[in-house]
């Protein structure tokens, strides 16, 4: 709306000039364009100079969980499902019970270490006795050894039975019973969550049978931090490095984050790389396979010929030219390469050189003069 009112200004000083000068033609387009002035005075020059700026690179990406924060459950043994212990989206600790499972597998694996004890301590048992008999020459060496190693492998067996439950995440009560001798009543092998988060996938329902390291069952992942994967063109991952800042957009909201990761090979379809950005994730804000606009900004500054946006303009074919001073005090219009956009600023890295005056505000009035 300023630019507008500046170029009416700008159009009525033009045609109040031009009142009593109609011999004089409008200059062709393509030519340098002169203004009186009175228009001189509502246009802003700027130097070209060298000057440092943050690469930016904008571009899109999709919310993913935090793969190190987050696993998928497979069953850690076979059997049909009795119940579910919690439903999806529920908050769970380490450890926690998700679901009951009825299963062969955790009852052979209690049973195993019932008969691991008994076999250990009845052959501890033994070879104690066997050591007393032969410090009174009652057995052999032979035989007192034997009885040892026979002890030995069977404490063996016991322990890996005890670590086969431990793995199946087994009640320790039910352990504790079973060292002590007592009966256990059929017991339920319970999954359980290897970290703390949310439950964010339930694959699972009761009736259900599953088999051991293969049905997936749950996904619980921790949602205070999420991973965004930006997807950024291979003419541009040389901007970007780890430790990177980020900005990412998302219903209207700016939320910051840290490059953790750049892709090591380009995607032949999309030609672009995946640039992994970890964002805290407050009040688990940020969904999985959110679209998300994303900015990401170089630590790393870069040197160049700056001007302003506003001093842009396109031509006829869509080309970049700015209006440049001339000797005479006329503007020509130089056509431009743009490099980076860097807040309200362009590099150029073709077509300016350092010291040149360029008209940054009120360069769309000089455009509507070359044009008549």
């Amino acid at each position: 709306m300023v630019e507008l009112r500046k170029i009416l200004a700008l159009s009525a000083l033009l045609l109040l000039a031009g009142c009593g000068q109609k011999s004089s033609p409008n200059p062709p387009q393509g030519a340098n364009v002169t203004l009186t002035a009175d228009q001189k005075a509502h246009i802003q020059l700027v130097t070209v100079q060298r000057g440092q700026y943050r690469r930016e690179v904008d571009t899109s990406g999709t919310v993913d969980f935090d793969n190190n924060q987050s696993t998928q459950i497979l069953a850690p043994f076979g059997g049909m499902v009795s119940r579910l212990i919690v439903e999806q989206g529920a908050q769970v600790k380490k450890g926690d019970g998700l679901a009951a499972v009825l299963s062969p597998d955790f009852s052979a694996a209690v049973s195993t270490y019932r008969k691991a004890l008994v076999s250990a301590e009845n052959l501890r048992r033994l070879a104690d006795l066997d050591k007393d008999l032969l410090a009174h020459e009652g057995v052999s060496q032979k035989e007192a050894d034997q009885a040892e190693s026979d002890a030995t492998s069977a404490e063996a067996d016991r322990d890996a039975a005890l670590l086969a439950l431990q793995s199946l995440n087994v009640d320790p009560q039910v352990i504790a019973d079973t060292q002590a001798g007592k009966p256990t009543a059929r017991v339920e092998g319970i999954i359980r969550s290897p970290l703390a988060g949310t439950v964010v996938e339930k694959l699972v329902s009761p009736g259900m049978t599953l088999q051991a390291d293969t049905t997936p069952v749950f996904t619980v992942a921790d949602l205070s931090k999420v991973w965004v994967l930006a997807h950024v063109f291979d003419t541009d991952i040389g901007s970007i490095h780890q430790g990177d800042a980020a900005q990412v957009m998302v219903t209207g909201q700016a939320l910051t984050g840290t490059v953790d990761n750049v892709g090591a090979e380009v995607d032949p379809n999309t030609r672009s790389v995946a640039v992994r950005v970890v964002m805290d994730n407050p009040g688990d804000f940020l969904k999985r396979q959110m679209y998300v606009q994303v900015k990401l900004l170089s630590r790393e500054p870069a040197t160049g010929l700056l001007v302003p946006v506003s001093a842009v303009l396109r031509d006829e074919e869509n080309l970049p030219f700015v209006y440049v001073t001339q000797s005479d005090g006329s503007f020509a219009r130089v056509h431009v390469t743009l490099g980076y956009r860097s807040g309200n600023q362009y590099e150029i890295p073709e077509g300016l050189n350092p010291g040149q005056q360029v008209v940054a505000d009120g360069a769309l009035f000089l455009q509507f003069m070359q044009q008549q």
